[in-house]
C-alpha cells in the first residue's frame, strides 16, 4: 500500500440494498480519501458496504481494501471506539 495518499479526493460507490426499494446511500464524493474510508466503515450499513468500492485517482478498493485502509497505522483520522461484544451471561450463572 506504499504511496497511498489519504489526502487525495475520493469517490465512494456503495452497493444498492436489494431488499429495499431505495438504496440507503448513493454515490458520494469526499475531499479526502480518509473521510471516505471513515464514512464507509463507520456510517454505511453492512449490506451497503458489501459490494461498495472506493475510487481514489485510478485505484479502486473493494470492501476488504477499504477495511485495510481504515485499519492501517497510517490512517490519519480518529477511529470510532469499538463496542465490546456481549458476554452472553445469564442470571442463572449467578445462582
Amino acid at each position: 500500500m506504499a504511496s497511498f495518499s489519504y489526502n487525495t479526493a475520493a469517490e465512494l460507490f456503495p452497493a444498492a440494498i436489494r431488499k429495499k426499494k431505495r438504496a440507503g446511500f448513493a454515490y458520494r464524493r469526499f475531499g479526502t480519501a480518509a473521510e471516505a474510508v471513515r464514512f464507509a466503515i463507520e456510517e454505511l450499513p453492512a449490506d451497503s458496504l458489501n459490494g461498495a468500492y472506493l475510487q481514489v485517482e485510478e485505484a479502486r478498493f473493494d470492501q476488504s481494501g477499504i477495511r485495510n485502509l481504515y485499519e492501517s497505522q497510517d490512517f490519519p483520522l480518529p477511529r470510532r471506539p469499538r463496542t465490546p461484544e456481549p458476554t452472553g451471561g445469564t442470571d442463572a450463572d449467578a445462582a
